[in-house]
């Protein structure tokens, strides 16, 4: 079989294409870590209002680290940990509370 010769210009298009230009994604750095899936883990606990807010911390980190600012991006990230974390822990306490109260009461 024998090759189709190469074209330098379908070359050169493919060199210029964005999806396979990599520079911009290596001057970044490592992402720092978010913590989406923990916010939205935290989501399911009964502290609406605050575990909304750890939502909206990670998504901004996301944000912050797609625009180049890295530092932006870690501290967001870790405001994120630190809201989820004391969202699910007040959740837990909502919950056990809940249930403490319910099985208290009914006496059998």
């Amino acid at each position: 079989m024998s090759k189709a010769p190469c074209n330098p210009e379908i070359k050169r298009t493919l060199e210029e294409n964005p999806e396979t230009n990599t520079e911009d994604e290596s001057r970044h750095g490592p992402m720092p870590s978010n913590y989406l899936i923990l916010s939205i883990f935290s989501c399911f606990c009964p502290a609406y209002p605050i575990n909304i807010v750890a939502f909206v911390f990670s998504i901004m980190a996301l944000n912050s680290y797609n625009d180049g600012d890295i530092d932006g991006s870690r501290r967001l990230g870790r405001n994120a940990l630190y809201v989820a974390i004391a969202s699910i822990i007040i959740g837990l306490l909502v919950i056990a509370t809940y249930c403490f109260v319910h099985f208290s009461t009914h006496a059998i």
